[in-house]
């Protein structure tokens, strides 16, 4: 059977352990020309091909559900469910999304791009089963790197409790999440690998013990408790504490051994109440270049399989933002010992893996563990500490109440800067960084600014460190800065709250918020093409906002426009609009920005366009909300 004919996933059932091993061999061919070609995440999906298969095997998905965590392991998954054929569409506009979403297949039963919620959901699916008299499997698909997450361990305390809810939990441990893994949980699971993989089943001591004298078929309380007992020692080093937490702990098993996984998760089903099964796999396994660096093949953009290599853009860009950001932290953080990086595993997407090659001693990896790396920061600040929490956007939303119950109401000087705000591109709706300056304006003690570009990104920088009276949050977006020139050192902190006129013109107001600032000097440039000069303000804060220099020109200029590459509820345009509101400057006024919608995955121009964010769709708008009497030169 070739793969391209697998349209429903109980299809490799009956298959031979040989079928499915060439099986396998397809998906690892097609996952690696597809992400060579698009890009894409690529050494999560290698490691779980084996696991994937031997799972479904056990498991009837018209009725049965399976959980993945985080979602960009689920590639075979996703070959295996239907999208063979489309799967070289991967995170393109109109394509197959690079993470799971319910309304794409059947066969994602639960939505994932954040990390740790697998294991929460599968139990609340087996409880809501088990409500219903209903009779099905729940299986959740968790990388150890996940396990690092808070919310993991939240629910794996709750279904310990719950002795009669089956579900089973596979693990899925390659020693990574992105990076190396930190912490003792990893280093558990790190000893549990190199354990025998003994496993003293409550069935099997249970047979053994029939076989004592006087015993025979029944086990008084005192011998179920020395049976209990023994079980515990047997698994000191394999799985104890999970069998304390009130699972039934299988492995670790090969996860790359088609029949051992097989009986595993067979012998799993059987057994009543949770289940978790500890699979050893490699990331990025059946592609040396990616086995042998995990880290820089867990994603990567279009590449040459034979050698690896990037395929090189058409012409150089300028350095990107998250570059930028790491070198001027690393530059201040020399100078000033009390500077703290700190990343909820994100160290190269944030840039902080330079931080910590340079200055490993001012450097912290929480894991995966945005919660704790904010109220961590707290604590660092009120010692003294300068923390530094870069974290993403779409990823800092987890740590909400963090922020406002440690950091805020306490007005200590933390430094949140927000990578990858604004739309982000193909990783779709889970990573868009739209909310930040709407869920962030609203909070008492909040400083929120933005750079024009990446120059001004160094100023704030600086501006971040020296605002010791509260906390302080930047947001910059992803990829490539403007390409304006850089300075080694020497930057300057900006004045708290003040903007900067950029331009001059007497017939609109146009006012940019950070990356789209870049966007309202096109746009005025069009329009001055039309006979309309406008005046561009570069907000730099949305709070505080610069009322001493947006009141007095709204109120000369007589028409307001704003642009944001954010929600457009709550964020940049109402800061305005709602100052412009208390002090009765009654003008108006039209906002640009992200409406009441998801992003789904696409590049960054094409999702702009489909929102209407264009240079030119903002000033063909412009023109008809404000100036649609006005006649148009004849081109």
């Amino acid at each position: 059977m070739h793969l391209s004919e697998i349209t429903h996933p109980n299809q490799l059932h009956g298959l031979s352990v040989h079928e499915l091993q060439e099986i396998a061999r397809q998906i690892r061919e097609k996952h690696l020309e597809t992400v060579a070609a698009t890009g894409g995440h690529l050494g999560p999906g290698l490691g779980v091909v084996e696991l994937t298969l031997g799972l479904y095997q056990t498991l009837d998905l018209d009725r049965d559900k399976v959980i993945w965590d985080v979602g960009h392991q689920a590639y075979p998954h996703k070959m295996v469910t239907g999208r063979y054929n489309n799967f070289g569409t991967l995170r393109q506009k109109d394509g197959v999304a690079g993470y799971l979403k319910r309304c794409e297949s059947r066969f994602d039963h639960f939505g994932a791009g954040h990390a740790s919620t697998s294991i929460s959901a599968a139990l609340g699916m087996a409880m809501a089963r088990d409500m219903r008299g209903e009779n099905f499997k729940v299986a959740a698909v968790i990388g150890d790197g996940a396990m690092t997450g808070g919310m993991a361990l939240e629910a794996i305390n709750h279904a310990g409790h719950l002795p009669h809810t089956n579900m089973m939990v596979v693990l899925n441990d390659n020693e990574m999440s992105i990076s190396p893994n930190v912490g003792a949980i990893p280093r558990y699971l790190n000893k549990m690998r190199l354990s025998p993989p003994v496993q003293f089943l409550k069935d099997n001591l249970r047979e053994q013990f029939k076989q004592i004298p006087f015993v025979g078929e029944t086990l008084s309380p005192d011998m179920e408790r020395l049976k209990d007992g023994m079980k515990r020692l047997a698994v000191s080093k394999v799985g104890a504490v999970i069998e304390e937490l009130g699972f039934t702990y299988l492995g670790p098993v090969d996860g790359h051994n088609l029949e051992e996984l097989i009986d595993t998760f067979q012998q799993a089903h059987e057994i009543k109440g949770p289940v978790m099964v500890h699979v050893s796999t490699t990331k990025g396994k059946g592609y040396a270049i990616a086995e042998k660096d995990q880290v820089g093949y867990h994603a990567q953009s279009p590449f040459n399989l034979a050698t690896g290599k990037a395929i090189p853009s058409n012409k150089p860009k300028p350095p990107g933002y998250s570059k930028v950001f790491a070198q001027t932290l690393i530059k201040l953080a020399e100078d000033n010992p009390k500077i703290l990086g700190i990343t909820a595993a994100m160290a190269t997407g944030t840039g902080l893996d330079k931080l910590q090659a340079k200055l490993p001693q001012q450097y912290i990896d929480v894991g995966i563990a945005e919660q704790h790396a904010v109220t961590l920061a707290a604590g660092l600040a009120c010692e003294g500490m300068r923390p530094v929490v870069a974290i993403y956007s779409t990823f800092l939303q987890r740590a909400y109440d963090q922020i406002i119950h440690d950091v805020c109401i306490q007005k200590l000087p933390v430094f949140f800067c927000l990578d990858r705000a604004g739309i982000v591109g193909a990783d779709g709706p889970t990573h868009q960084g739209m909310y930040d300056i709407a869920y962030l304006r609203c909070l008492p003690n909040m400083t929120i600014m933005a750079p024009k570009d990446e120059a001004e990104l160094q100023r704030m920088m600086v501006t971040g460190i020296n605002h010791t009276d509260g906390p302080i949050a930047m947001r910059y977006p992803r990829g490539s800065g403007l390409g304006v020139p850089l300075m080694e050192e020497g930057w300057e902190p900006l004045p708290i709250g003040k903007g900067e006129i950029l331009r001059h013109g007497e017939d609109l107001l146009l006012l940019g918020y950070g990356s789209m600032v870049a966007s309202a000097m096109q746009v005025a440039e069009i329009l001055g093409e039309h006979g309309i000069e406008s005046t561009v303000v570069n907000a730099r804060f949305v709070k505080p906002l610069d009322t001493e220099l947006i009141l007095p020109l709204a109120r000369q200029i007589g028409k307001v426009a704003t642009l944001e590459e954010g929600c457009v509820m709550g964020g940049f345009g109402s800061a305005v609009a709602e100052a412009l509101m208390d002090h009765q400057v009654l003008v108006p006024l039209k906002r640009f920005g992200v409406p009441d919608k998801l992003v789904d995955h696409a590049k960054p121009d094409e999702s702009k366009a489909d929102l209407g964010l264009t240079s030119s769709q903002i000033s063909e708008q412009i023109r008809e909300a404000f100036f649609s009497k006005q006649p148009s030169p004849v081109s």
